[in-house]
């Protein structure tokens, strides 16, 4: 049902989406969707999950087996996999991490793009050995939202995501983590 969901989300999008047509794709009866989701919104958060864990995954097992001389490397890479998944996985450019249909699709007391943030800040911290604070919280919040930002514009421009944009994206998060991370070692020592 999920892969139903996604695949007409990338044909028809979010507005003309509906249990019928989901269970009409997925050949199963209206009943059975209703079994597991109440509606369409509850489809669309639990492919949204789905899509995060894949993202997640597959940042993680590129932590694992790609050697980054750092941190900077390491933005580079979870943007590429951004910028692959928006290619090439069904629903996620429709969808993305939930903000096209709701702020709160993943948690109800955060909103999407703060949940991205804690999740990368764990993968960061852990690789990396950051110094956890609010201030790079706040960084990586502004990081995720502006970066974002840029990369929705190249989407926008081209389905492929427009190249100059995509290297604009990396640079601005690049710059701007660089400049926060060096003002946060200034003010400690």
């Amino acid at each position: 049902m999920l892969d139903a969901c996604a695949e007409l989300l990338d044909e028809v999008g979010y507005e003309a989406l509906s249990t019928t047509r989901i269970a009409e794709r997925a050949n199963v009866a209206i009943g059975s969707v209703y079994q597991f989701f109440p509606d369409k919104r509850a489809i669309t958060q639990s492919l949204t999950q789905r899509n995060v864990e894949l993202f997640i995954s597959r940042v993680g097992r590129r932590f694992m087996t790609e050697e980054f001389t750092g941190w900077w490397h390491a933005v580079d890479a979870i943007i590429d996999e951004y910028v692959d998944m928006h290619r090439t996985v069904p629903g996620f450019r429709s969808l993305r991490f939930g903000d096209a249909v709701d702020l709160n699709l993943l948690d109800t007391v955060s909103e999407n793009n703060m949940v991205i943030a804690g999740r990368l800040r764990g993968l960061l911290l852990e690789e990396f050995g950051m110094a956890d604070s609010e201030e790079l919280d706040l960084s990586l919040t502004v990081a995720v939202e502006a970066g974002g930002a840029v990369l929705a514009l190249a989407f926008r421009r081209d389905p492929g995501g427009w190249p100059p944009l995509v290297d604009g994206a990396k640079r601005l998060i690049r710059e701007y983590l660089s400049s926060q991370l060096q003002a946060q070692r200034t003010a400690r020592a």
